[in-house]
This record gives structure tokens, sequence and C-alpha cells, in this order.
């Protein structure tokens, strides 16, 4: 097989660079790339913001989506469409940002029916958390009827993502964000109110009045602390991010007069068949409505490394496509 393109990260360093089919990580199923996306974990790998990789080199990207050309697993055959997320890719195996890929068989998810290789990386890393805080929550007892959810960090791919499946699920959305410019884009995705995240208070009593029946929070920090503190008797907390810190001080005073559940969401070891099964509920029953709205920028592998400062800037709106196969759909 010939030579490809390959965005690769070194202890010190990540460039564009070519890459022989025997330089990838081993696995069972080979995939020729079409698409993948840039999460904000994408973005400190591969700037050395923070510490992802864990060992070097390695081709970034923890998502792609592609079509097989070679199997040593039965379930998959030459010209099967699928994808993989999470799982290892760019932390310790070889990722999307790359010609092909070579991943173990039980990562690799037939693509589902409703979705085509763009639209599965449209969702993503960023989609499938959403989907997963979500039920999570209602398995533990989010419902529409109990009150509104708040959405932190809206405007990124995980809370574009969360807003949309929210509104589409009956819920009444708040979301929080600190770009004003950005109101109109909420709204058009379901958020009944914007809030400034300012709202968000960084010290206050060990419990505030009822703001919100449950929360998706992509911040942590102090803004997670501000969540558990006005959130309802009974409500869910999924803590998805780290983008405002990682420390969490609080006090057990939200768990312990109204029972407020903190849920952590982590979507990179989800087993294999309820990783199958939430795939299959985002191309049906929580199919975003609008996901081409969430998808502001493509980009060739080419552009991929200037593509990467507005996610650390914290600039960036919705959802970035890499297109690596520019000839594939």
């Amino acid at each position: 097989m010939q030579s490809f393109p390959a965005f690769r990260i070194a202890e010190n360093a990540a460039a564009l660079t070519t890459l022989q089919l025997e330089q990838l990580s081993e696995g069972e199923v080979t995939i020729a790339v079409a698409w993948s996306g840039i999460n904000y974990k994408d973005a400190l790998a591969a700037t050395g913001t923070a510490r992802i990789l864990r060992r070097y080199p390695l081709v970034g990207g923890i998502d792609l989506a592609g079509t097989v050309v070679q199997s040593l697993d039965p379930r998959f055959t030459a010209g099967d469409a699928v994808l993989v997320t999470g799982c290892g890719l760019s932390e310790t195996h070889d990722g999307g940002y790359a010609g092909f890929a070579r991943v173990p068989a039980d990562w690799v998810v037939p693509l589902p029916a409703g979705l085509t290789l763009r639209s599965a990386m449209a969702l993503g890393t960023a989609g499938f958390t959403a989907a997963l805080a979500l039920e999570r929550m209602e398995l533990n007892g989010q419902t529409p009827a109990a009150g509104p959810v708040v959405v932190t960090g809206a405007t990124g791919g995980v809370g574009s993502i969360a807003i949309d499946l929210l509104a589409g699920q009956g819920y009444e959305v708040i979301a929080v964000t600190g770009k004003p410019d950005s109101h109109d884009y909420l709204r058009a995705l379901g958020a009944s109110q914007v809030l400034d995240r300012n709202e968000l208070s960084a010290e206050g009593r060990p419990l505030e009045r009822v703001r919100w029946a449950g929360a998706i929070d992509n911040l942590g920090g102090a803004a997670l602390a501000s969540l558990l503190r006005s959130t309802d008797t009974g409500g869910n907390v999924a803590s998805i991010g780290q983008a405002a810190g990682v420390a969490l001080h609080t006090t057990v005073m939200p768990f312990i007069l109204r029972g407020v559940n903190l849920l952590g969401i982590g979507s990179v070891g989800v087993a294999r068949v309820p990783r199958l099964a939430l795939w299959q509920r985002l191309a049906t029953d929580l199919a975003p409505r609008h996901l081409e709205r969430i998808v502001t920028r493509v980009v060739t592998l080419a552009q991929l490394p200037l593509a990467f400062a507005t996610y650390l800037e914290a600039s960036h709106t919705g959802r970035t496509l890499v297109h690596v196969n520019t000839e594939a759909v």
C-alpha cells in the first residue's frame, strides 16, 4: 500500500508527514479514513498544552470514520462503512488524522443506518459524550417535567449537541456562555434562555436557591461547584469537561440535603455493547435536529496545524470537521 499523509504528534512537535501502513499501530481492521473532527482534547494533544498522549509519536485525532479496506475479523469486510471514537485513539494508539488507520476490531462501530461518514464525525466524541450524559441522567431519574437543565460551555461541540439533544427530548434548556454574540446560535439549537457564565458565582453558601433540575457541565472548577449548589432535589449534574479547571471545591450539602447526583461522564472506555446501542440512538431517537448548523468549519489535513488555536482561546463555536480524504463523502 502506498504512502499517505498523516498529522503526527511527537513529544516536542507535531506536523504533517507521510507514513506507510506498517508504521501505524497494529489492529485487526484497516480503515481508509474519510472524515475526522477536532475536539478540545485534540487541540490540547496537538499543541502540547496538556500531556494527552501516553506514548510518542502517534497520529492525532480521537475520532475517525471511513471504509474498511481489510479485516482479519469476520465481523467486518472490505467496503463496510464504520466509525471509531475514543477507545485510546491519539492516546495509546494512532488516531484519525491520517489517510489510513489500523485499529482493534472491538473498537469498530458499523455506521448506523441514517448516518453518513460525514454526519458521524459531525457528532464524533462530542455527540457521543453529550448523548451519554443525557442517557446517564435519564437512567438516574431525570425527566423534562422536573424542570430546566442547564448546559455550560454551551457553544462548544459537546455543549451545542447537548442543547440540541435535550431540546429534542422535550427539556427546557438554559445555555451558559461567555460569548455575547452567540445567543442567536444557542436559541436556534433549542435553548430557551441564555445566561452569561459570570452568573455562576465562584463563591457562595453551601446551598443556593434552586435554579435548575439538572446540568451538563463542560467547565469544571468553580462553575461546577456553583451548579451543584443550585440544583434541585434529586437532580443530576453530569460532569464532562475541565475548560475552567480541574479542582472542585464544594461541600457535602448538595448531596446530603438535596440528594443531588454528580455523574462523571467518560466516553473513552465505554464498553462495546452500550457503545453500539448509543450510536444507534444517535441515528434514531436521539438524532440531533440541527447538526449541520453545529458544523461551523471544515478543514483538510493540510489546514489542520492552524485549526487548533481557536479551541485553546475558547473562541470556537460548534464543531470542526476534518476532511481527510477529499474524494470521500
